[in-house]
C-alpha cells in the first residue's frame, strides 16, 4: 500500500512538473528616462527643463501547441498607468490582440508612419492641436492580424467607442461618447516582387467607421493611406488622411479634417541620423459661408539624433503656422533631449 502511494506521488509530481514547464514564462521590466530643455518663441517658457520617466512590464509564455502569448503594461510619467496590451500569436493562424487603448490598434497605428530621427513633427515640443486619425485606437479594442503572406498583412479591429481600461469581469457601463461600436480595417503591403531593391517599399491603407447614437449627428468615418521607401541609408515617406466627424449640429462644428504629410530620414553613420518632416492639417467647418471656414495648421521639424549605447541625444527645431487651427498663431520651438534606457 505504501509502495503504491509512493508511485502515485511520483507520477503526480512528474505531471505537475510537466505542466509547470509548459506554463513557464518570463516577466521583465524595462524603462528609461527622458530629460529635455525647450526654448519657445513668443510665449512664456517658465522652467524649460523637463523630465519623463517610463516603465514597461513585459511577460510572455508558450502553450503546449506552440502558440505564444505576451502582455505589456506601460507606466508613463510619475508611474501613472498608461495602457496594457495582450497578444496571442497563433502561428500560421495569425495574431489576436486585446488592447486597452495604447494607440497601436486599428488605423491609429498608421496615424503618422513617416520616417523620422526622433519624433513626429507635430510631437516634438509645440502644442500644435493637429487632429489625426485615431479610429478605435483610443478605446478598449480587440484586433485580429493575419499572417504576412506575399508581403501582405491585414488587420480587423472593433471596439465600443470611448471605453478604455475596463477591468476583468467588468463592463464599460454607460456610453462614454455619442458614438457606438467602431470598426477598423488596415492593409500593409511590401511588394518586394523577389527583388532586394524593393524590400524597403511599403504601402498602407486603413479605414474606420463608427455608428452615431445621436439623431443630430451622422456616423463617423476616417481613412488613411501612405507609402514609405527605404533604400540604403535613406528613407522617404508620404501620406494622406481624412477624418469625417459626423457633426452637423451648429455652423461652427467641424465637418471634416484633411491632412497630408511627408518625411525623409538619413542614417549618416551607425549612430548619427537626421530627418525633416512636414505635416499640414486643414479643418472644414459645417457652414461654408462662415468666416474662417477653412483653417490650416502646418508644422515642420528638422531633427538630429545620436545614440551611444543606452544613451540617445536629440535636437529638434520646430516651426508651426496657425497652431490649434487659429489664424496667425505662429510659433517656433527648439528642444534638446537626452534619453537613458535600461
Amino acid at each position: 500500500m505504501n509502495k503504491l502511494t509512493k508511485v502515485g506521488c511520483s507520477a503526480l509530481c512528474g505531471s505537475l512538473a510537466a505542466i509547470s514547464a509548459a506554463n513557464a514564462g518570463d516577466l521583465t521590466v524595462t524603462g528609461g528616462v527622458d530629460m529635455s530643455w525647450i526654448s519657445l518663441s513668443d510665449q512664456v517658457t517658465g522652467n524649460p527643463i523637463g523630465m519623463g520617466s517610463n516603465l514597461t512590464f513585459k511577460g510572455n509564455g508558450e502553450l503546449d501547441n506552440g502558440w505564444t502569448f505576451d502582455l505589456s503594461v506601460a507606466h508613463a510619467n510619475k508611474n501613472a498607468y498608461s495602457a496594457a496590451v495582450a497578444n496571442i500569436t497563433m502561428g500560421g493562424l495569425g495574431k489576436l490582440t486585446v488592447n486597452q487603448g495604447d494607440s497601436s490598434a486599428g488605423i491609429q497605428a498608421f496615424d503618422d508612419k513617416m520616417p523620422t530621427a526622433w519624433e513626429e513633427p507635430w510631437g516634438a515640443g509645440l502644442s500644435t492641436g493637429i487632429v489625426l486619425v485615431s479610429g478605435i485606437g483610443k478605446s478598449m479594442a480587440v484586433q485580429y492580424a493575419t499572417p504576412t503572406m506575399a508581403g501582405i498583412t491585414l488587420t480587423a479591429a472593433t471596439a465600443e467607442m470611448g471605453q478604455v481600461d475596463t477591468g476583468d469581469k467588468g463592463s464599460g457601463g454607460v456610453k462614454a461618447s455619442a458614438l457606438g461600436r467602431g470598426y477598423d480595417a488596415t492593409i500593409n503591403i511590401n511588394p518586394t516582387l523577389g527583388t532586394e531593391i524593393l524590400s524597403g517599399l511599403n504601402f498602407f491603407v486603413g479605414g474606420h467607421y463608427a455608428e452615431s447614437y445621436t439623431a443630430l449627428e451622422n456616423n463617423q468615418y476616417e481613412g488613411v493611406a501612405g507609402i514609405t521607401f527605404a533604400i540604403g541609408p535613406v528613407e522617404l515617406g508620404y501620406g494622406r488622411q481624412g477624418h469625417w466627424t459626423g457633426k452637423t449640429t451648429t455652423n461652427t462644428d467641424t465637418d471634416f479634417y484633411r491632412n497630408s504629410h511627408y518625411g525623409v530620414a538619413v542614417n549618416i553613420t551607425d549612430n548619427l541620423s537626421a530627418s525633416y518632416g512636414w505635416h499640414k492639417s486643414r479643418r472644414h467647418q459645417v457652414n461654408p459661408g462662415k468666416a474662417g471656414q477653412v483653417d490650416s495648421t502646418e508644422v515642420a521639424s528638422l531633427q538630429i539624433a545620436y545614440t551611444m549605447g543606452g544613451a540617445s541625444m536629440r535636437i529638434a527645431r520646430m516651426e508651426g503656422d496657425n497652431l490649434l487651427y487659429s489664424q496667425n498663431n505662429d510659433k517656433n520651438a527648439t528642444v534638446l533631449s537626452m534619453a537613458l534606457a535600461f
